[in-house]
């Protein structure tokens, strides 16, 4: 192997044995490396520390860190494998071995890249708000693409190594007439999983559902946890977790109760006897609302919505923010109103009635005699 190194350095090296010049080569590059890493690395931190919440310093050494640790220093070997003094027979493997782990630590700082991306997307678009439809939005959108771009970096990245390879360039062209044919029978192979990134990729522009949306599906009320490329996950009120098929939400119905808004109305119905004062019941419920953070301002309402044989139907209709605040509202009122009519009205709870009339006719009359 023909030498790059400057005479005088060149001299020097022949003193050397080979092995120990290499090696010697080869642990420099790998600590410059290292060195430099740790160089860059420092930096950020110490503009890191001035940012007291978010910092994009900080995310790119969380992100990046490991990443370039690899990079560097197999990048530095690659530029010294020049300088060695091994035979032609053994630079090709080893400068092939080198070309591989830069491309796949490269693909690596490529996937955490897009994760920094992410970091400063949901720090800009923060959930912890009360009208947060816009930040659902683009989080599902950016989860979505998140994978997406992961999944095709990694393809990329097989397909760049494979093709590296003098061989698989031959067999890749020998398979070129057998695409059409190979493309049918995937085709009909993945239906379901082209199935579902499609309908992935219609739920992330289209969004009928969104991260943190309020659904009720199959019976189960529970928050949008995730969206993967092929299932979302619905975490359920008592931390169970639902998973659906993603194409599910594209084929059948179900309830979503933040579409457009978190707001929501909240019923109680309560049955009483036809004595209860509907106006009394109006006047409590009213100072109730009143004494509460929960609801917010906008409905209130106390109807007879119907009237039966026995009792009377009454819906109690309320407003709140959020879905869980309309439970928690709902269990406040429905609580209240039936501590206060037990405690001033026990007369109006329901009640069985059983009219006696004038029985003499029915009853025989004493023998006077």
């Amino acid at each position: 192997m023909e030498s790059r190194l400057p005479p005088d350095l060149f001299e020097f090296s022949q003193r050397i044995p080979a092995i120990l010049w290499d090696l010697a080569i080869a642990v420099i590059a790998i600590l410059i490396g290292l060195v430099i890493k740790f160089i860059v690395t420092r930096l950020f931190s110490l503009y890191a520390k001035k940012e007291t919440s978010y910092s994009f310093f900080r995310s790119v050494i969380i992100n990046l860190g490991r990443s370039i640790t690899y990079f560097i220093p197999l990048f530095l070997l690659n530029l010294f494998i020049p300088f060695m003094r091994m035979d032609k027979i053994y630079v090709a493997p080893l400068d092939k071995i080198v070309e591989i782990l830069l491309t796949i630590s490269f693909a690596g700082i490529l996937v955490r890249s897009v994760r920094i991306l992410e970091d400063y997307i949901y720090h800009t678009y923060d959930l912890n708000k009360a009208d947060n439809l816009k930040e659902r939005k683009i989080r599902t959108q950016i989860q979505f693409m998140r994978k997406l771009l992961v999944v095709i970096i990694v393809f990329v990245t097989i397909a760049i190594i494979l093709l590296s390879f003098e061989s698989m360039r031959k067999i890749g062209t020998g398979l070129l007439t057998g695409v059409g044919i190979g493309g049918i029978i995937v085709g009909f192979a993945a239906q379901n999983s082209l199935g579902n990134l499609l309908a992935g990729f219609q739920i992330a522009f289209t969004q009928p559902i969104r991260i943190d949306d309020v659904l009720v599906v199959e019976g189960e009320w529970g928050r949008v946890e995730e969206i993967t490329l092929t299932y979302v996950v619905l975490k359920i009120w008592d931390e169970r977790r639902l998973i659906l098929p993603i194409n599910y939400f594209i084929q059948k119905p179900f309830q979503n109760w933040t579409r457009t808004s978190a707001d929501i109305l909240g019923t109680v119905f309560l049955y009483m006897d036809h004595t209860v004062p509907i106006e009394a019941i109006r006047n409590e419920f009213e100072q109730l609302l009143v004494k509460t953070p929960l609801w917010d301002k906008r409905v209130k309402v106390v109807q007879v919505t119907d009237v039966k044989e026995r009792v009377i139907e009454i819906r109690v209709l309320m407003s709140a923010r959020t879905s869980s605040d309309a439970f928690d509202l709902r269990c406040y009122i429905r609580e209240n109103l039936i501590t206060f009519l037990q405690q001033n009205y026990p007369g109006s709870l329901p009640k069985t009635r059983n009219e006696l009339g004038n029985l003499e006719k029915y009853v025989q009359p004493k023998d006077q005699s």
